[in-house]
């Protein structure tokens, strides 16, 4: 019984890196090719026109052989000059790190600073805009991964950019494949995300669209980076090839999981995304805890929760680990003892959600702390089957 216990397969509800569809970790023990034959290069275009559709893009987009952030420094370090004003606004760990990148390009970054519970509004963009007349580009985290709020004005964000002929410039990691982020509709000029969020990948891979006054700022940046060139980039990939050696099994990974996209559909895996956040928030109001998050600000792929009083958060998340295979994250930054962060996002549907509803139930049990018993899971089935 133990033996089988140990070998039973933890469920992942990290914000990433996720849970990983069967037929996308096969894909990775595809036989090694040249990454500068032929192979390689019709491989990389079904990536790209897959990738097309799940940007909701005609921009140029690219894959990159590196995480997220790697994706964020690729646009930043494009862009920005030394003495580049970039509107940040700044409500989690992950907007910070923006800001910080901008400053070590020797830009400035003009921080819009907002309550971590809260998402930054277009009025306040509009404001730093009109105080900083001479800003280059506004860089905005849609998802903030550390918070589990969504900006919800970004659409609005957008237009502030186009009338202001700012490059708009998008940190989409945790949320790009899992809610709606049309690059085109929305004026997103720089869009980053990351093979193992929303995707449903494993990581290693960041993907980035670039649009044609996008490529107008990088073709004038002095000193561009030296791995993260986009100019040699779109150089590589027109001969159907990148600058550096690709992680290819990761490359066959991606690939598949694109293909699941296009069978899902956008709008049915958005809406799934949405319903299994949904089920999150009624079964997490229903046991009487508190999402960190400001409602109109909550994010469907990034579920915060206050840990209760009383509850000690390390001890918590490793009895629903080593009892429950159940592995979700802790807080970041000044959240780190503070908040509880469940992924909703890849392959997220009723199963894995009432699963870790389940667990996150009975472990407040095992820690004494006053839960009905099948609270949550009543709320939550109320929403699948309603």
């Amino acid at each position: 019984m133990k033996t089988a216990l140990k070998e039973r397969k933890d469920l992942i509800m990290l914000p990433g890196p996720t849970n990983v569809p069967d037929r996308v970790m096969r894909a990775m023990t595809k036989p090694i090719i040249n990454h500068r034959g032929p192979e390689f290069a019709a491989l990389l275009k079904d990536i790209e026109e897959n990738l097309k559709y799940a940007f909701q893009t005609k921009n140029d987009v690219y894959v990159l052989t590196s995480s997220g952030t790697g994706g964020v420094e690729c646009a930043i370090g494009n862009i920005v000059n030394p003495s580049d004003k970039v509107i940040v606004p700044v409500f989690g760990v992950f907007s910070e790190r923006m800001k910080e990148k901008v400053a070590r390009r020797g830009g400035k970054a003009v921080e819009v600073p907002i309550e971590w519970e809260e998402a930054p509004t277009a009025e306040q963009i509009e404001q730093a805009v009109k105080k900083e007349k001479d800003a280059k580009a506004i860089a905005v985290v849609y998802n903030e991964t550390s918070t589990g709020v969504t900006v919800r004005d970004l659409p609005k964000i957008g237009k502030i950019a186009k009338e202001n002929d700012l490059i708009f410039m998008v940190d989409a990691i945790s949320i790009l494949g899992g809610d709606q982020l049309p690059i085109d509709e929305w004026g997103v000029d720089l869009c980053v995300t990351g093979s193992q969020k929303c995707l449903a990948c494993p990581p290693g891979l960041a993907l980035i669209s670039v649009s044609p006054k996008a490529w107008e700022a990088v073709e004038k940046t002095a000193v561009r980076p030296y791995y993260f060139d986009l100019e040699q980039i779109r150089e590589f990939a027109a001969k159907g090839a990148t600058p550096f050696t690709p992680a290819l099994p990761i490359f066959y990974a991606l690939d598949e999981a694109l293909q699941l996209i296009r069978e899902e559909g956008l709008k049915e895996r958005f809406r799934r995304h949405e319903t299994c956040a949904k089920a999150f928030y009624k079964a997490i109001e229903a046991m009487k805890l508190k999402p960190y998050p400001n409602e109109k600000a909550r994010s469907n792929t990034v579920i915060a929760i206050n840990i209760p009083t009383g509850v000690d958060g390390e001890e918590f998340r490793k009895i629903m680990k080593e009892r429950y295979k159940t592995v979700i994250a802790g807080g970041m930054g000044k959240l780190k003892a503070s908040i509880f962060r469940i992924g909703c996002m890849g392959i997220i549907s009723e199963a894995e959600t009432l699963q870790t509803i389940n667990a996150l139930e009975n472990t407040l049990m095992d820690m004494k702390y006053p839960v009905k018993t099948g609270t949550g899971i009543e709320a939550a089935r109320k929403v699948f089957h309603s």
